[in-house]
């Protein structure tokens, strides 16, 4: 009684939601591009020609992911389930433009990929009889009522995989646990990334005998997978604008608003000491571009960025000056490319970290083998970051103010850089294999109803 209650206040408030965030969609569509693309979809139309091959097969297993970070998990546990399962049939859905055309570019030919449907029941009931999934694989946090409920009553096993919970949303769902809990019952099979999660989801409502520790999918990183290709375009596109291989290179990676110029203005007191030293910046959003460019000309520096921004030209900002004043900033303002920039760099600062909440992901850059420089906001990686604090396999500020002297300190010692690394790359090793052992839980045809099919 308490579940249906749960949903009928649910599909009430939803529509209400999705009215009030609608300008902020329309918006960021405009700004991101791909608004229009499929966006019949969105609302459970698809074209003939779609239609046809999801109705080829009865057998399909849905995974969604809901942006680029999440659609990158979902690739590497893709390629997991086809090494046990080449013949299997996947549907992997997201929810932004950009992370759809990730996937159309890195999910192989035999994905079938599409537009995740809006979580309104009439909408997710369109869906799934026409998918038909046998499994339903939610990626990292995105448990939408109606999705998971509608692909029970199909018969499909639910499974939230790389299962990302940190402290502060532990308690932000106990705090509303009346509304939650029924929801996260309904989940067959819960993944997750660390010890620490177990008794986390445990408190949310989920039976401890469907919660499996497999590690973190997203840290799984394969040290010799080096995306060679894109590295070597990288350092040609460097050797354009004077960055040759010899010169120290600081990377800023997944920026957000301000940290650009902060990280850029101790760039500036860098080069008093470090004359050769280079700075690339990598924000997080690429549409960003014309607010990054003004900020970092109010911090004394001159952007160049990577792909031309239309009307930053006749400014000086896509081409590079003359001269060594103002300094030159490198603007990587694309998708898709920090994983390379990170073998590139000699040094790497995390975004979000500093003037953001939550930091991004640190792992690429200590996988790549760099030293790691965070500000003090990594709560969206608590665990991570506790194992990598303990094995001095990163360096983790305690204020902004702290960059500078930081920075300082690791181009003038290098070796301790390296050391650091090192350390770093060892701390997260407990994560390799994680897509594999997600995909043996994902492929496990039992229920887990009850401690004796624990798995």
């Amino acid at each position: 009684m308490r579940y249906f209650l749960v949903q009928a206040i649910y599909n009430l408030l939803l529509p209400l939601v999705l009215l009030a965030g609608l300008p902020r969609f329309l918006i960021k569509g405009v700004q991101r591009g791909g608004l229009a693309l499929n966006f019949g979809q969105r609302l459970g139309f698809y074209r003939a020609e779609l239609r046809e091959k999801l109705l080829a097969r009865d057998d399909h297993h849905w995974i969604h992911a809901v942006s680029v970070g999440e659609v990158l998990v979902a690739v590497k546990i893709i390629r997991a389930l086809r090494e046990r399962s080449p013949d299997i049939s996947i549907v992997l859905s997201t929810t932004t433009a950009t992370g759809y055309r990730i996937a159309c570019a890195e999910a192989g030919g035999d994905t079938i990929v599409i537009h995740n449907p809006v979580d309104l029941p009439f909408v997710v009931g369109r869906a799934i009889r026409l998918i038909r999934p046998v499994r339903l694989v939610l990626v990292e946090a995105e448990v939408w009522p109606n999705l998971v409920r509608r692909a029970h009553r199909a018969g499909a096993l639910v499974i939230l995989a790389n299962a990302r919970l940190s402290s502060r949303s532990e308690c932000r769902f106990r705090r509303f646990c009346w509304f939650t809990e029924p929801v996260f019952r309904q989940l067959d099979r819960v993944c997750v990334t660390f010890d620490v999660d177990v008794p986390r989801w445990e408190n949310l409502g989920v039976p401890r005998h469907r919660i499996v520790r497999t590690g973190s999918v997203k840290f799984d990183e394969d040290e010799a997978a080096r995306p060679e290709e894109k590295i070597a375009e990288l350092r040609d596109w460097l050797a354009g604008h004077g960055v040759t291989a010899e010169r120290p290179l600081l990377l800023a990676a997944a920026t957000h608003s301000g940290e650009e110029a902060l990280i850029g203005r101790a760039y500036r007191e860098l080069l008093t000491d470090f004359p050769a030293l280079a700075y690339v910046a990598v924000p997080r959003h690429a549409e960003r571009a014309r607010s990054v460019a003004a900020q970092l000309a109010e911090a004394g520096l001159r952007p160049v960025f990577r792909v031309p921004v239309p009307g930053l030209d006749e400014e000086g900002g896509n081409t590079p000056g003359e001269g060594k004043d103002p300094p030159t900033c490198l603007v990587a303002n694309t998708t898709g490319e920090l994983r390379a920039w990170n073998h590139l760099a000699s040094v790497v600062v995390i975004g979000k970290s500093l003037l953001g909440r939550g930091g991004q992901n640190p792992v690429e850059a200590v996988v790549a083998g760099r030293p790691v420089v965070t500000g003090p906001n990594m709560g969206n990686f608590d665990a991570i970051m506790a194992s990598l604090v303990r094995n001095h396999g990163v360096f983790q500020l305690g204020s902004a103010d702290e960059l500078t002297e930081s920075l300082r300190q690791l181009f003038a010692k290098p070796a301790e850089g390296e050391i650091a690394a090192k350390r770093g790359r060892a701390a997260i090793a407990s994560h390799r294999g994680s897509a594999a052992r997600t995909a043996e839980a994902i492929l496990d045809t039992r229920r887990w109803e009850s401690p004796q099919t624990e798995a």
